[in-house]
């Protein structure tokens, strides 16, 4: 998984008004949890978080501070303002090499579905799934090929399994499906299917007044 580097400084007082400084300074108040140590409390521009905070992919985050000290960290909570969407307040979690996490990864969609092409409508319920494993092994997201998904086909999380990594969902979570649409067309594997499946019915009745 990629890494983003934040620079910043560390937090000497941590009350309201201070809090309120940094933020009319254009400072984002920041915490790190999950080490050794007591919380990390510091401060960094909001515009050196966006590339962290405004885009679709996952990332790790590496926390330089300016007394010298570095955490590897991920992004674990953000704080929004109502109004203006500004950054009010965001928390990370220190990470270890030997040590699993838990992170939501985003969904990759490759390839071309058989289904879609005829009319249907490509569902994915979940933009992001919750894997598990150490850094090293996090993927920068879960690719996802639809090439084999037909008109009324679904595509379930077991199905994605992979040696580095856990899902944290059920085995028969949907992870993408094709619909019918009204102006979707059968494909010639479902005509096929319709066609064998109509001779069977009328040889049926054939083979019983024999007997």
């Amino acid at each position: 998984m990629k890494s983003i580097t934040i620079d910043g400084s560390q937090r000497e007082s941590v009350g309201k008004n201070s809090t309120k400084a940094l933020r009319n300074a254009g400072q984002v108040p920041c915490v790190l949890y999950g080490g050794e140590a007591k919380p990390v409390h510091f401060s960094a521009p909001e515009l050196a978080f966006s590339k962290l905070v405004y885009t679709p992919n996952a990332h790790t985050v590496v926390i330089n501070l300016d007394n010298g000290d570095s955490f590897n960290a991920v992004m674990q909570d953000i704080q929004f303002h109502p109004v203006t969407d500004k950054i009010l307040h965001i928390d990370f979690y220190e990470i270890y090499e030997n040590k699993e996490i838990t992170m939501e990864i985003p969904v990759k969609t490759v390839g071309t579905s058989r289904g879609v092409l005829n009319g249907g409508n490509l569902r994915v319920p979940y933009r992001k799934l919750r894997v598990k494993a150490i850094p090293s092994k996090l993927p920068d997201f879960i690719e996802v090929d639809i090439t084999p998904l037909k008109i009324g086909t679904k595509l379930y999380i077991r199905e994605l399994a992979n040696e580095d990594y856990k899902f944290m969902h059920p085995d028969n979570i949907v992870v993408c499906q094709v619909r019918r649409s009204r102006l979707s067309v059968a494909t010639d594997d479902e005509e096929e299917e319709e066609e064998g499946a109509e001779n069977e019915a009328a040889e049926t009745p054939a083979a019983e007044s024999q007997e």
